[in-house]
């Protein structure tokens, strides 16, 4: 890979800084990029020799050239070409494993060959009308055209293919170097192509531990209401994004500062509860930010979605339920039970599936339960109805609960802690005595017909809960135990 000054667009001073990036640091992110190119050239250069041999230009873009420079480019290839889409499938359609063209009306084609994920994007512009939920799409006939309108001067690189050329007509190997997040034109302009740009700045803030320039900033703040014309779906996307990169505390802090947030997770700024002059209740905001870092330190099996948004929507009931008590003390009753209402009505609105919507409103319901808990108080009976009402959410709930400790007070801390491991062991025991996992009642329907002769109908599910109840009180019963006590219950109920 030839040095960047080699390319026709020799590199200039970046905007706005003081020196240029060291030469040593560029030196080094090239000699990554080229290692992470050699590796993927086999496939890449087989594509591009097929455009090029069809009179088209192909060049890897964006993203990609971004994470070889910092060296971890992974399998998600990103290509872009002059070929119009049509000529895109007819290219790779008999070269592929498999093609998709789910994104065919924005020029991009999709494929997978061997174990790369591979998008080809035809030289493009796009911009929103003030109107519009949908970009609309226009090509364009040079690359330098594509980088312009990229989000990002770091991602507004190409490495031409086959030859090898490194494009940057927008410094963004300075400001990679530098570690800064700056458009290739104007903020302005770029936010106003595509609003979700600006919730990109802090993503990549968040993914790559980048600085947002002060420009960048300052434009998300005056252009934030913008965010408004962007569909649901593509918001909740880049949150998702946000909120599984490796920071995500840098880039929800950004929302919140540049008024982003209150746009697109309103719940989340309004944590920024003004405290008593006696401060007599922590910060909520910043509690939840610490809950969020701590439950990800418990992940054991890569980031989890669920539990990341369980953790920073956990304590959203607060501000709703705050009361100033007459002793002086702040409470928050209730907050689990309203926040989980609101948790639902929120992630409702952004899209997100059914089954996630439902499985974290019930951990912000279950996120208090531990603490009835005390000193190990709990019968047998109540350790079983919270792995009951925990179900399979049980192992996020332990991370959630352990994670809502961020108290100063190590004595306190040290004292919560010993007392959910007492709770873990009491679970693991009466696990493996009783398969708590799959409780159910000592008798199931049919048997329950068969002996109150009954046929199919409410009463049966009557007797069935009431047998479960029994079942969570006292542990398994037995056939004898359990059918003694249904026909005293069906006694007894006249």
């Amino acid at each position: 890979m030839p040095n960047a000054n080699t390319d026709s667009h020799a590199q200039q001073p970046a905007r706005g800084l003081s020196r240029e990036a060291s030469p040593a640091v560029l030196g080094e992110a090239q000699r990554r990029a080229v290692s992470e190119l050699l590796r993927v050239s086999p496939v890449a250069d087989d594509l591009a020799r097929r455009f090029k041999d069809a009179g088209f230009t192909l060049a890897l873009v964006g993203g990609s050239v971004r994470d070889a420079l910092l060296g971890r480019l992974g399998n998600d290839l990103d290509f872009t070409t002059d070929a119009r889409p049509q000529d895109i499938l007819a290219l790779v359609r008999p070269w592929a494993d498999a093609v998709w063209e789910v994104g065919i009306a924005f020029g991009t084609v999709g494929c997978r060959k061997d174990d790369y994920q591979i998008e080809v994007t035809t030289y493009r512009s796009e911009a929103y009308d003030r109107t519009s939920r949908k970009p609309e799409v226009s090509y364009g006939d040079s690359i330098e055209e594509d980088l312009v309108r990229r989000d990002f001067s770091v991602n507004a690189m190409a490495v031409t293919l086959p030859e090898k050329t490194f494009v940057d007509p927008h410094h963004g190997l300075d400001d990679l170097a530098r570690r800064v997040l700056r458009t290739p034109g104007t903020p302005e302009e770029s936010f106003s192509d595509d609003p979700l740009r600006m919730m990109r700045a802090a993503r990549f803030a968040a993914q790559l531990g980048f600085e947002v320039a002060d420009d960048v900033v300052a434009a998300m703040k005056a252009m934030a209401g913008r965010i408004e014309i962007v569909s649901a779906e593509r918001i909740r996307d880049e949150l998702n994004k946000l909120v599984l990169a490796d920071r995500p505390r840098q880039g929800l802090e950004l929302l919140v500062e540049t008024g982003l947030a209150e746009r697109v997770l309103p719940e989340l700024p309004a944590l920024r509860l003004e405290r008593d002059e006696h401060h007599r209740h922590k910060d909520v905001y910043q509690h939840t930010l610490t809950v969020l870092e701590q439950a990800i330190d418990l992940e054991d099996d890569g980031p989890d979605l669920t539990l990341r948004l369980a953790a920073l929507l956990h304590d959203i009931g607060k501000p709703r339920t705050r009361r100033f008590e007459k002793d002086g003390r702040v409470s928050f009753h209730h907050h689990e039970v309203v926040g989980a209402k609101m948790t639902k009505s929120r992630m409702t609105k952004l899209k997100y599936p059914g089954e996630m919507v439902k499985d974290v409103s019930r951990l912000v319901e279950l996120h208090l339960r531990f603490h009835g808990y005390g000193t190990g108080e709990w019968t047998d009976s109540a350790v079983r109805r919270y792995v009951r009402d925990a179900g399979p959410l049980l192992e996020r709930l332990h991370k959630l609960t352990r994670s809502d400790c961020t108290t100063r007070n190590k004595r306190k801390a040290n004292a919560l802690a010993r007392a959910y491991d007492s709770l873990e062991e009491r679970i693991a025991r009466l696990k493996e005595q009783e398969e708590l996992d799959s409780i159910r009642p000592d008798l199931n329907g049919n048997e329950i017909m068969e002996i109150l002769g009954l046929r199919p109908g409410p009463e049966v599910g009557e007797a069935y809960r009431h047998l479960l109840e029994l079942r969570l009180e006292n542990g398994p019963m037995g056939r004898e135990a359990a059918t003694e006590a249904l026909r005293q219950w069906w006694a007894d109920r006249g």
